[in-house]
């Protein structure tokens, strides 16, 4: 590889010379300030040198580049030629040509002549900053690089080394030879050498050569930045560039989400046994021995070695990763020594492996169950706390998790005699369970969380900060409690007495775990989403996930796997308190104590379903908000609950034209109508950076159940399937109205529809009579039929129609909104302290005022169906007046 240090350029200056000293900052420092300087010995000071402008060719049309020398105060001349400037050397003026071509023939001239040269770019950006004329002695184009320092490796052709070198001089950076601490950026050619090691270990960019052509094409942007975040991650050198990899010992579905995680990280995958190969990932766990013997420059790394260089964006080291057999060198001595007098023996040489085969298994043994089947991960779904009873905490004595570094010894070094009453037995399950428990939300909090939260990872962060907040939650609180609650037990157990209390410590943090358990219990489900979202979406968190997850603290068990604990501890604790109490005698005070602690026990979880119910009612109405463009804000509610949604069509012109799809979003107090939009736009995107679809539905009203005075079963017939009708009195209105609809799903049936709407209808209305709502009736008598509604003729009519509503308002002689002319007519009473509104334009009124703030709302009482109903009634047939 060539030295970089020894090239030269055509004048015989290095250009990869430590040029720190000479262009570390691009100063602003006027030459009369540099050669100005005080008499010496009686000689008098030297005057002041001016600085003069020389425009070249193209530059001087530049109108932008004028005003900006005007604007900074500088002298400057327009030139078709600079020979008569060239070569001028005059006390009293510095000359800095700008020219807009760094290749034009006349640059050259100027770059061999060592004269001082710009780039309209860079006065242009010093007029709108307000500061001098930079002094470079390299012609500088632009300051896209400034205050970087660039350093290169495995660049082999001189030539392209040479302009990579001067595009970074022309753009203000800075080129060291040697690496340090201070290099900003590595340009990386190859992904060998020590160069390259030492900036994966500070966590240094290592970029492209492209960056730097990329960066030049957009030289003249004032506002450009080479080192823009989202700009420098196009050109980043991906971990595995250069590499061909093989996998040995893995699944074929892991092997091939494997393959494709190389393909996008720049590598490529080869056929075990390839030549070609330059790494071989190794499942440690099942391969024992390479199926042939690899060639010296062939890596054999642990599949760790492959997550890693994922998680910090760069590849990682091979050395810490690599595959020993079972036959190394470093076991073959370990088992020499202890070998017998005889070691030609296969018999006792053998026994000596299943020693020390036993001798391992007992020192290692990892206290985690086995790693469930996929078929098992049903069991992640959350249900009731009362109803979970499969808690692993109740069936393993030895515990479930080895103890973490981070937690102190237990004080319990003091062996128990062996025989013990049933009351310490079950007492000692419970401190067992307990301690793991605690060790278990340690290793949470360890080995996933703080990597997580901290600071300066590789790479940047693995997930913004409310995606940790929200997988995690209160995670460290319930920690802090379960660890004071261990320590307690530790002490009963150390001072054990039959008429020690067990009760009186639960009772002690009841509080506790009423105010720390909810917030995580409540959003378990979307702390898994998010795990499984991130782990789709983000590459390095599922390297991350991989490595940890292999870690002996973690049992091969995954974060959602481990995050589940928390859900099944106090159901688990319940349990055995139970069994305490079933082997306490009668007389022994904490029988009492102890019914009084299931007690608050029962009271915790309750209190937890309940405010998890209500959570999930209250996520599913803010779903509903999202969905529904012009949503109601007072449809938010702590009182009420979303029953049901049914996919429907309009039967009638009422509402929405006729067969537009309608979705009746059914609570428990209202009913909310809306249409699906017909032009969805734009997305909604959170404070937190996240993305939430448009809008699929279109607000038409909101209906409270009260106003719903019949609900009419349409009968079944050969025109007419699934229908039925609501038969509705708003406030405002004189006469009935009637709106129909034609279901679309399976599920619900219409009868259970029906009935649960007539059920909630009844409880809003206080009547016990809900079946006497529904009324049946013919097709006929109200003139409904379903039969055309999937037709093509009714798709074309119902298009033909939108159109020409669409032509309509556009022609509209109506300057003025009927909407506008309301609120004015509203504003103008107020005024005068009177009030012609009617009830429906109050409404109107206050639901645009409503839709600002929800503090402003007085009452979450519903609103009436607006008086547009007053022009499009349905007309109802003579034969239907007694229905009605």
């Amino acid at each position: 590889m060539v030295d970089n240090s020894t090239l030269m350029a055509e004048t015989g200056r290095s250009l990869l010379v430590d040029s720190s000293i000479l262009d570390s900052k691009i100063t602003e420092i006027p030459k009369e300030k540099i050669f100005t300087a005080s008499a010496s010995d009686g000689e008098e000071e030297m005057p002041p040198i001016e600085t003069r402008v020389v425009v070249v060719q193209e530059a001087a049309k530049c109108k932008e580049l004028l005003n900006a020398l005007e604007e900074i105060k500088v002298p400057y001349i327009k030139a078709e030629s600079v020979e008569e400037y060239r070569d001028t050397e005059s006390p009293e003026f510095e000359t800095v040509f700008v020219i807009a071509d760094f290749h034009a023939p006349v640059f050259n001239d100027l770059y061999k002549a060592d004269c001082r040269v710009l780039g309209p770019p860079i006065v242009m950006d010093c007029a709108r900053k307000g500061e001098a004329l930079p002094f470079s002695c390299r012609p500088l184009y632009c300051a896209s690089m400034l205050n970087l320092v660039l350093c290169f490796t495995g660049f082999r052709k001189k030539e392209e080394l040479v302009k990579l070198v001067t595009l970074v001089h022309h753009m203000g950076g800075i080129i060291r030879r040697d690496f340090s601490s201070k290099v900003t950026h590595l340009v990386a050619n190859s992904t060998q050498g020590d160069k390259f090691r030492v900036a994966v270990s500070l966590g240094t960019p290592i970029m492209k050569a492209e960056w730097i052509y990329k960066s030049w094409e957009r030289r003249n942007e004032i506002d450009f930045c080479a080192a823009n975040e989202e700009f420098k991650n196009e050109f980043k050198v991906p971990p595995f560039q250069d590499c061909m990899l093989s996998f040995l010992g893995f699944s074929d579905e892991e092997q091939k989400s494997m393959e494709e995680m190389t393909e996008m990280q720049g590598g490529q995958h080869l056929p075990v046994g390839d030549e070609r190969c330059t790494h071989l990932i190794v499942e440690e766990n099942t391969v024992k021995d390479l199926p042939f013997e690899p060639s010296q420059s062939l890596y054999v790394v642990k599949q760790e070695w492959f997550w890693g260089s994922i998680q910090m964006d760069a590849r990682a080291g091979e050395s810490m990763y690599l595959f020993e057999k079972a036959d190394s060198p470093e076991l073959k001595t370990s088992v020499s020594q202890l070998s017998l007098n005889t070691p030609n023996s296969n018999r006792k040489r053998r026994r000596l492996r299943e020693t020390l085969a036993q001798l391992t298994r007992e020192t290692d043994m990892s206290p985690f169950p086995p790693r469930k089947r996929p078929s098992a991960e049903h069991s992640l779904s959350m249900g009731s706390l009362l109803d979970i009873s499969n808690t692993p905490e109740a069936s393993i004595t030895c515990g479930e998790t080895p103890k973490s570094s981070c937690m102190k010894p237990s004080k319990n070094s003091t062996p128990l005699p062996p025989k013990q009453s049933a009351r310490w037995q079950v007492a000692k399950e419970l401190y067992q369970t307990e301690s793991n428990y605690v060790d278990i939300l340690t290793t949470i909090i360890q080995v996933f969380q703080v990597p997580l939260e901290k600071e300066g990872q590789l790479g940047g962060p693995i997930l913004a900060p409310e995606e940790i907040k929200t997988i995690f939650g209160s995670i460290p609180d319930i920690l802090d409690v379960h660890i004071k609650i261990k320590e307690d037990l530790e002490d009963l157990m150390i001072n054990w007495t039959e008429s020690k209390s067990i009760g009186d410590i639960f009772l002690k943090y009841s509080k506790d775990l009423l105010k720390t358990y909810p917030p995580f219990v409540n959003f378990f489900e979307m702390s898994k989403e998010t795990i499984t979202k991130c782990e789709k979406q983000k590459p390095r968190f599922h390297a991350f996930l991989k490595i940890n997850q292999a870690k002996p603290e973690c049992g091969r068990q995954s974060l959602a796997e481990l995050l589940i604990r928390p859900v099944q501890r106090l159901p688990s604790v319940a349990l055995l308190l139970n069994d305490l109490k079933k082997h306490t005698a009668e007389d022994n005070p904490d029988k009492a104590t102890l019914e009084r602690a299931i007690e608050s026990l029962k009271e915790v979880m309750t209190h937890i379903n309940e405010d998890k119910r209500k959570t999930e009612a209250q996520r599913q109405i803010f779903d509903v908000v999202y969905e529904v463009d012009g949503c109601p804000a007072n449809l938010l509610s702590s009182h009420r609950s979303l029953i049901q949604r049914l996919e429907t069509v309009a039967l009638g012109d009422d509402l929405c034209d006729r067969g537009e799809q309608v979705t009746l979003f059914l609570f428990n107090d209202c009913l909310e109508v809306a249409r699906k939009r017909h032009k969805v736009i734009g997305g909604f995107k959170s404070p937190h950076g996240h993305t939430r679809p448009p809008a699929s539905l279109k607000h038409i009203v909101l209906m409270p159940l009260s106003q719903i005075k019949k609900v009419l079963d349409i009968r079944e017939t050969e025109d007419c399937h699934k229908a039925f009708a609501l038969v509705v009195r708003p406030p405002t209105e004189q006469t009935n109205l009637l709106f129909s609809f034609q279901i679309t799903t399976e599920d619900p049936p219409k009868e259970d529809w029906l009935k649960m709407l007539c059920r909630h209808v009844a409880n809003t209305i206080c009547k016990a009579d809900a079946e006497n709502l529904i009324y049946a009736t013919d097709p006929d008598s109200i003139e409904v039929n379903t039969k055309d509604m999937d037709s093509t003729l009714s798709r074309a009519s119902r298009a033909i129609k939108k159109t020409s509503k669409k032509v309509t308002r556009a022609f509209s002689f109506s300057k003025t909104p009927k909407r506008a002319l309301r609120r004015a007519l509203m504003a103008h009473n107020s005024v005068e302290g009177k009030s012609f509104c009617t009830t429906s334009e109050n409404y109107l009124g206050g639901r645009l005022a409503s839709t600002s703030s929800l503090a402003g709302i007085h009452s979450p009482s519903l609103v009436n169906l607006p008086s547009a109903f007053e022009k499009r009634s349905h007309t109802l047939s003579r034969s239907t007046t007694h229905l009605i």
